[in-house]
């Protein structure tokens, strides 16, 4: 029975890449010069951190970096979870991006009661932090695949290890 799993995984060689680039052009802006404006990544934790000295600075530092990691990786700053900005020592300020990976229960069932929902004859089961939609046909899961893609918009999945 034909079979493929939905995902979502982070291209860490990009995200990295892209916030090695925003690092430099922060680095190369004048305005910039003798700030504390920087961007760092935890890999360990998938936690990115902006420093800056003002919520001013770090929302100029997120257009710098958030449209690089878009090129980089469509959709991938809707994985970015925004915490509160936190205040470090005199005036400085820094905000850490908590980057989602792997499909959350509750995503999972909202794509599970929507392929049900369709009336397609595919069977949709939670696996960990993938979907695995098995069908009868390859056009058949052709169709839930275009149909997930229309349907869930606000984060970023990936459809692969596709057996027939």
């Amino acid at each position: 029975m034909p079979s493929f799993d939905i995902s979502s995984e982070v291209d860490m060689v990009a995200l990295k890449n892209a916030i090695d680039i925003a690092g430099k052009q922060i680095a190369n802006r004048y305005d910039f010069k003798g700030t504390s404006a920087k961007v760092e990544l935890n890999e360990k934790d998938s936690l990115i951190t902006l420093y800056g000295d003002n919520d001013f600075q770090l929302d100029q530092i997120k257009d710098i970096l958030l449209p690089g990691m878009e090129k980089k990786e469509p959709d991938s700053t809707k994985r970015l979870e925004h915490k509160d900005v936190q205040k470090v020592g005199g005036n400085k300020v820094k905000q850490e991006l908590k980057i989602k990976a792997g499909i959350d229960a509750e995503l999972a069932k909202k794509i599970v009661k929507l392929l049900k929902d369709t009336g397609l004859k595919v069977q949709a089961s939670i696996q960990g932090d993938t979907v695995r939609v098995q069908g009868a046909k390859r056009d058949v899961l052709q169709e839930a695949i275009a149909f997930c893609k229309k349907s869930v918009t606000d984060f970023p999945l990936q459809f692969g290890n596709f057996r027939d």
